[in-house]
């Protein structure tokens, strides 16, 4: 299947650029890939992923994947688009989903964007990458670079959940711990360049982890029958997986796939601990500042300065949608919350978004009969520290209180 990639251009301000070879950002900003889409039309109809596997790379006219290459893969399946009907009775909604990115290789959406960056790295003859993670992208991230038989260097936040961090290790990257934020360890990556010879993978600062979440977008769409839920909300700290859904709507409408002119209003969701790109909106500005002392529990989106702030929020401002920041006392509650309803087990950054639900549901912004998307980026599984609770033990040389047991605690 040939390419139908036509070149890069620079998200900032329009600047085109070669896609046949190894590029990182133009003057310091993110690239877009873009694509022929006229060709893909004369090529591609609805009609003909029919037949195809149910995986990410059903949508290969749509990603940058050079012709004849095989993908770097996990085996990515499409993941369950869930009615969660007592959740959303209880907020005051018809029709509520959760797209649940957790089931994916790694237990994270993260698998999406990384499989598709080392694709392209394999391609271009990367030998070494490193990247900064404040949680799933360097497990994700460590297990593909092992797949696609590259060295990886993952640098990670002292505090980072453990799991995120042994996976990263269990996987044959070199992981190590910073006393900082992601930032502090984008930095260690961008000063490596030179000594070390890696290719940087951070978010955004190579052009193909979008493509790979792009899929997203795509696959919901097909879900949906190809016409769009009203809302989506995201739960935003680099942005990519906003930024990349955002891409390919535009793409499908261009392709004339879509069965409704009306696109998504998009939530960016944050955490009161760490909002830059919330402040940003709510300043009427196109560039976030570095948000101060930055901390929340759901550390996927402790991004306190994202390289694709401008992408975030041009996306959310066209999309008609807002963003928004939730207190941090709510996180925690919402995941236990949404389990015990629906059994579907989020992570603290899903958490934030079901928190945000509550609040645009009371103010109205969300009304009753819209059709609500939100995505769980990860497995709760992977956040032990936000899990953790004390829990009544039984003294078996004691009778049995079956009062007290039927309450949940002795």
């Amino acid at each position: 299947m040939p390419s139908f990639v036509t070149h890069l251009e620079s998200a900032l301000d329009g600047s085109l650029l070669p896609a046949d070879v190894l590029q990182s950002m133009h003057k310091d900003r993110p690239l877009w890939v873009r694509y022929d889409l006229a060709a893909i039309g004369r090529q591609l109809r609805k009609s003909d992923l029919h037949g195809r596997s149910p995986n990410m790379w059903r949508y290969r006219e749509l990603l940058p994947i050079p012709e004849g290459m095989v993908p770097v893969t996990l085996g990515e399946l499409q993941t369950p688009l869930t009615a969660c009907d007592r959740l959303a009775r209880q907020v005051g909604l018809e029709r509520l989903w959760i797209k649940d990115e957790s089931q994916l290789p790694t237990g994270s959406f993260k698998a999406r964007g990384l499989a598709m960056a080392l694709t392209m790295a394999q391609h271009f003859g990367v030998r070494r990458v490193a990247l900064p993670s404040a949680g799933n992208a360097g497990g994700a991230a460590a297990a593909y670079a092992a797949r696609a038989g590259i060295e990886a260097f993952v640098f990670m936040p002292h505090d980072t959940p453990v799991v995120n961090i042994y996976e990263s290790r269990l996987a044959g990257a070199k992981t190590f711990l910073v006393n900082g934020l992601i930032n502090d360890c984008g930095r260690i990556v961008r000063e490596g360049k030179q000594p070390m010879g890696w290719f940087d993978l951070s978010t955004l600062k190579e052009p193909y982890r979008i493509e790979g979440k792009k899929t997203m977008g795509l696959e919901l769409a097909e879900q949906f029958q190809w016409r769009l839920p009203d809302v989506i909300l995201y739960p935003t700290g680099g942005g990519t997986g906003l930024i990349g859904m955002w891409k390919a709507f535009q793409e499908l409408r261009q392709l004339d796939w879509l069965e409704t002119e009306r696109m998504p209003r998009l939530v960016s969701v944050q955490s009161s601990g760490c909002a830059p790109i919330v402040k940003a909106y709510e300043a009427g500005q196109r560039f976030a500042e570095p948000f101060p002392n930055a901390d929340t529990i759901a550390r996927g989106i402790r991004v306190p300065v994202a390289v694709g702030d401008f992408m975030i929020l041009d996306a959310v401002r066209e999309s008609g949608g807002c963003a928004i920041a939730v207190d941090e006392s709510a996180i925690i509650p919402c995941m236990q919350r949404v389990c015990a309803l629906e059994g579907v087990a989020i992570c603290p950054e899903t958490a934030a978004c079901v928190a945000a639900l509550d609040t645009l549901r009371e103010s109205d912004w969300i009304r009753p009969d819209e059709r609500v998307v939100i995505f769980n980026t990860g497995a709760a599984q992977k956040y032990v520290e936000a899990m953790r609770a004390e829990l009544p033990s039984i003294d078996l040389q004691q009778p049995l209180d079956w009062d007290r047991i039927a309450i949940g605690h002795l």
